[in-house]
């Protein structure tokens, strides 16, 4: 199945664009990795009502989420108004019910003990106080709710072989988390770990380093990308939710509002 294939609906994007993502789904190969990764994590014994997905930009996430979880209401929460009207227009024309889109802050937003699944996916590094989110998610979360979060990790193979720090992006605030690190800062938030790891296995990380060796995580270099993305996804798919022990450019973490 191609991922975030709705987005060819984004009026966002040229007529070009929206025919490629037809065809091939949205072409960001880190995103697809990552989508792939924290849906094979989220626990599937239980029933979810209440959905959100913290950070969701036009709604990759939320609108698989929605397709996923059809009994289940989802809100796509993101400060970028243009991504909330991209995600909106999308959800309408799809007919997504079940999917809809706010322009809120995480910390600014104000509904508790609402939510039994909330997903943020490399939301944090983005945020300097990243404590102060987690508590947020925290006091959104229903009793007994399930946080699946995902950040980078500090290190990565780079180019293969080479411990090196992770990725310079623009708008991070810091390069990513140990494992120690975020766990400490989600026990901090009141959530009670459930299980977590590294994501992000030699194939994966292989395909994201390319990736990166185009784009320099700036969009540089388009049309390139364009034609090499269909390989570099299919790179990714050999080694698909890889669970390395040692290192992994990504940190999953499964906790519980208890």
């Amino acid at each position: 199945m191609f991922i975030s294939r709705e987005q060819r609906y984004n009026p966002a994007y040229s007529v070009i664009e929206r025919i490629y993502i037809g065809v091939f789904g949205i072409p960001i190969v880190g995103l697809r990795i990552r989508t792939r990764n924290i849906f094979s994590i989220i626990p599937m014994d239980r029933t979810y009502q209440h959905i959100l997905d913290a950070g969701s930009g036009t709604g990759v996430i939320s609108f698989e989420l929605g397709r996923r979880f059809p009994l289940a209401s989802v809100l796509g929460m993101d400060q970028r108004e243009a991504a909330v009207r991209s995600g909106t227009h999308i959800a309408n024309t799809i007919q997504a019910d079940n999917v809809e889109f706010h322009k809120s802050s995480i910390e600014d937003y104000e509904r508790n003990d609402a939510f039994d699944l909330l997903v943020c996916v490399d939301i944090l590094e983005h945020i300097k106080d990243d404590v102060a989110v987690l508590k947020k998610l925290y006091s959104m979360a229903a009793p007994g709710g399930i946080l699946v979060l995902h950040v980078p990790a500090m290190y990565r193979r780079y180019p293969v072989w080479k411990k090196s720090i992770n990725f310079d992006v623009p708008e991070h605030v810091r390069p990513g988390y140990e494992p120690d690190h975020i766990r400490d800062k989600v026990n901090l938030s009141g959530f009670s770990i459930c299980e977590s790891g590294f994501t992000y296995g030699f194939c994966e990380t292989l395909a994201n380093n390319i990736s990166y060796m185009i784009t320099r995580a700036r969009m540089e270099n388009k049309l390139l990308y364009a034609i090499a993305f269909p390989f570099l996804n299919l790179i990714s798919l050999l080694g698909a939710c890889a669970r390395p022990k040692n290192i992994g450019a990504g940190i999953y973490v499964i906790a519980e509002k208890r």
